[in-house]
């Protein structure tokens, strides 16, 4: 094999597709490129499942699922972020960092439901707990600091 075939990422190439902007796109092996797909797949399932299960989330197993298709598949990622259920959280996220109301209190909520089982089960000490806390109070800051709407649009 040579250098060139050794790396993950291969030099730069063209868009093949006519009407996508002809911006460079990383070309990957096609392992690596396989694996983000099966990745961005397996997100994107989950992501579904948390449209139906209220102790899952959605919107952050499509973003991640975006961001793969990203780096993997132009098409794929085109498809996530035009999809009439799916693309309009990925695009107010993307656009104005918008996380809804309801999904704010969902991972508040759900958040806080966790840190209590962790505080039952470690009924003995404090350490766990407070370690906990300490992680989950940022993210739950971060999300509840975040605009609830697309600015411009009744709520």
């Amino acid at each position: 094999m040579s250098e060139e075939t050794d790396s993950i990422v291969c030099p730069y190439a063209e868009s093949a597709e006519n009407d996508a902007p002809s911006v460079p796109e990383a070309v990957l092996c096609a392992p690596v490129r396989w694996g983000l797909i099966a990745f961005s797949a397996i997100n994107v399932a989950l992501g579904v499942a948390g449209m139906f299960l209220p102790v899952m989330p959605t919107t952050v197993f499509l973003l991640m699922a975006l961001w793969a298709f990203s780096k993997s598949s132009h098409r794929f990622h085109r498809w996530l972020y035009d999809h009439p259920r799916l693309g309009r959280p990925l695009r107010d996220w993307h656009a104005h960092r918008v996380i809804p109301r309801r999904a704010k209190i969902l991972a508040v909520s759900m958040m806080s439901m966790s840190w209590l089982i962790v505080v039952y089960v470690s009924a003995g000490g404090w350490v766990v707990p407070a370690i906990v806390g300490a992680c989950l109070l940022p993210v739950a800051a971060f999300i509840v600091t975040r605009r609830s709407h697309v600015p411009g649009v009744a709520a």
